[in-house]
């Protein structure tokens, strides 16, 4: 080993000296330091003398970043390093696991949540007609019915309460929700302007809808109320500058074929027309109302709709109060005492009508929008078993066909946006798959009849 001493106080030039090389084996006792001198005395030699031995090798090689220790030290970390790989594993499973079972109860409480909504819609249908038998005045039954709404936040409020554990008061939850209105919150002003030409719409889309159920069966109102999804497309097409989607036209184009198949069903005279109307207004003004809410105030949680329904139903009981007043002295619509009316009919028809809205505002943020479309959809069959069943209704060839392609359009509206692009993706990747599998299997036909040759054996005939 080459050493340097330094310089004396007297100015002669250093010296170099080459020390005797010891090359004593480093197991025997008193000759295990003499090797690399004092800088070896940080080495601990273990029971085998492994690490010691990995040390002298990196310290001889000047491996690059070199401490004393260092191989034990890479084999703590690979150690280590081993040891939480089953950890990250483990937790990532679990991740995965857990996304799965989130989707898995999101699907099932949707379709729970499919056969409530279709359930609730087709119960306050089938009791508007058997209300209709002794109490026929459908704005009385609208106007009652509406006032329910004001019961929604605060059950909105009350589910706050017992699902979050941070406790705000009425007033602090109001005003948040009042933010739909705009940044200063509800005013009277706003009140008045936006919630009036919502009240109007909403009670107009009901009042159509009980119109047309004196006049047409509970499936068929049910189907062409169907139509609003096709309506909404085209005033958001036009209104909102929406893509255009050629499925979506096509769906619009069999929804007024069914319409138009529905009036001529009975001749394009009579009760059918004007039920076929009443039934298409009421959905005209229901795809008004989800359009102009979706411009004006755009997307709202759960606690806005609440409040805004509720606001519509204070709207509603103070502001238009006085029309069934009117139809009452006008003897458009009459009714006896107060004691005479059908309360068990009419507090169940509002219930179920509460249930429906609280259905679908609830499940659009818990599951899946699309599910509450189809639980709407299935009202359609729904009806038709209890008309045939209950009121022994027969249905001519072309309703049925009416009711059939209003449906299948109301199906292709559900379509998403991007169905086209994710149909292409999926086909090719369908295609590609089969080419894989014909390959896989044409290299192990090749490779066995390769085998059968090179394994072939002729045995001589004695």
């Amino acid at each position: 080993m080459i050493s340097t001493e330094g310089a004396e106080s007297g100015g002669d030039q250093p010296c170099f000296r080459l020390e005797p090389l010891n090359t004593h084996l480093p197991g025997k006792a008193g000759d295990s330091h003499l090797l690399f001198g004092d800088m070896d005395t940080t080495s601990k030699v273990t029971a085998n003398g492994v690490q010691d031995i990995e040390d002298r090798i990196l310290r001889i090689t000047g491996y690059y970043g070199y401490y004393p220790g260092y191989s034990s030290h890479r084999r703590e970390e690979g150690s280590e390093s081993h040891a939480d790989t089953p950890g990250s594993e483990a937790s990532e499973e679990g991740k995965s696991y857990q996304t799965c079972a989130n989707t898995v109860l999101k699907v099932l409480g949707g379709l729970l949540l499919v056969l409530c909504v279709s359930s609730s819609w087709v119960g306050t249908t089938q009791l508007v007609q058997l209300t209709f038998k002794s109490f026929s005045c459908p704005f009385f039954i609208s106007w009652f019915s509406t006032n329910w709404t004001i019961l929604l936040f605060p059950l909105y409020y009350g589910g706050h309460v017992v699902t979050t554990r941070d406790k705000q008061t009425p007033i602090q939850i109001f005003r948040e929700c009042s933010r739909l209105f705009g940044e200063d919150g509800m005013t009277l002003k706003l009140f008045l302007k936006r919630t009036a030409p919502f009240s109007i719409l909403w009670t107009l889309t009901n009042y159509l809808y009980l119109l047309a159920l004196r006049k047409l069966t509970a499936t068929d109102v049910s189907a062409l109320y169907c139509c609003h999804k096709a309506f909404v497309f085209l005033l958001s097409w036009i209104v909102l500058k929406d893509r255009f989607m050629g499925v979506r036209i096509v769906a619009a184009i069999m929804a007024i074929t069914g319409i138009v198949m529905m009036a001529y069903a009975d001749g394009f005279h009579g009760d059918s027309i004007i039920g076929v109307a009443l039934a298409v207004g009421s959905a005209s003004t229901s795809a008004l109302y989800k359009v102009l809410f979706k411009m004006f105030l755009g997307s709202a949680n759960l606690g806005e709709v609440a409040h805004f329904l509720s606001t519509m139903g204070v709207f509603n009981l103070i502001f238009i109060s006085f029309i069934p007043l009117i139809l009452y002295f006008t003897k458009v619509e009459h009714w006896g005492s107060l004691s005479s009316l059908p309360w068990g009919y009419l507090c169940g028809l509002a219930g179920l009508w509460l249930v429906f809205n609280i259905l679908v505002n609830v499940g659009v943020v818990l599951t899946y929008p699309i599910l509450i479309s189809i639980g709407t959809l299935l009202s359609v069959p729904g009806n038709a078993v209890v008309d045939v069943l209950k009121h022994e209704v027969i249905f001519s060839v072309v309703r049925l066909a009416a009711t059939c392609i209003i449906c299948l359009g109301f199906l292709l509206l559900l379509l998403p946006e991007e169905w086209d692009s994710v149909t292409l993706r999926f086909l090719a990747a369908f295609k590609k798959s089969e080419e894989h599998g014909e390959e896989l299997t044409d290299s192990s036909i090749h490779t066995r009849s390769r085998s059968q040759a090179n394994g072939a054996v002729s045995i001589p005939m004695a």
